[in-house]
């Protein structure tokens, strides 16, 4: 098409090492494809200057300063203040629960839950504090992440979005919160999420890549890319039964909203 809709990829980790050598040549790929936004999620603390340096480099990239629940353990929430005051970081995380991985002995089992969870309030305090917008990961802990983020939603109103969203009915009464989908959506087993892409309401879905990780049709197995967003934006459009520049506004209008720096984005 020789129009290419505006595009924003929500959660692309430009800061992997993966992109050391090429990322000049990532970040112009993406945009030949009409992706304009790309978010950088804060995963390891120790990476978010270089998020930062990303992020100031290119107009419409931000960042946003968190911990992944792996490395919860690394939180430090006065070193991620420091990164929440910079103009270009527009959210909080990502953060949340990851039940995964979890050890096999009960005690250590019950220490690792415990301190997770901890670590996911202290991010949703630093949110409120500096009103951002939260960016949650959950994996085989839906109801424990459920739980917390209904009681935060009814008593302070927070909002954010459920990054690679793993199709669980569950959070969709979750006001305030959007709905991330990527690579997966092309999948051949993603039949859970095909059913419930139509049931999310459109004015709370947004699109993803996860990049490097969760490469879509038809590049799976290969480093993924922001670029890549066309694919799954693709693949929704499909789905849903809309043009894709339809789908694409949609995600966009969206990431605007609720990242507010992208509606510079063009």
């Amino acid at each position: 098409m020789s129009f290419k809709p505006l595009i924003i990829d929500t959660h692309c980790h430009l800061d992997d090492e993966r992109y050391d050598n090429d990322l000049d040549e990532v970040i112009q790929r993406a945009q030949n494809c009409g992706v304009r936004g790309i978010l950088i999620p804060g995963a390891d603390i120790n990476d978010l200057p270089k998020a930062k340096d990303i992020a100031h480099k290119y107009d419409n990239i931000f960042f946003a300063a968190g911990v992944h629940p792996y490395h919860h353990l690394d939180f430090n929430a006065e070193v991620l203040k420091e990164f929440l005051k910079d103009e270009k970081c527009v959210a909080v995380g990502e953060c949340g629960l990851d039940y995964y991985r979890l050890p096999k002995d009960e005690n250590e089992k019950r220490r690792e839950i415990e301190g997770q969870k901890e670590v996911f309030i202290s991010h949703i305090k630093l949110a409120l504090k500096y009103k951002k917008p939260l960016i949650v990961h959950v994996r085989e802990s839906n109801q424990d992440s459920f739980d917390i983020l209904k009681k935060y939603v009814v008593e302070e109103g927070i909002s954010g979005v459920l990054h690679c969203f793993n199709a669980s009915k569950l959070f969709l009464d979750l006001d305030g919160f959007y709905f991330a989908v990527g690579g997966v959506l092309t999948f051949s087993n993603a039949k859970e999420l095909v059913d419930i892409l139509p049931k999310i309401p459109k004015e709370r879905l947004l699109f993803e890549t996860d990049a490097p990780y969760l490469t879509p049709m038809p590049f799976r197995g290969k480093r993924n890319e922001p670029a890549y967003t066309l694919h799954v934006v693709e693949k929704a459009s499909e789905i849903l039964n809309l043009s894709f520049d339809e789908t694409a506004k949609i995600g966009s209008d969206n990431a605007k909203r609720l990242f507010k720096a992208f509606n510079k984005a063009n």
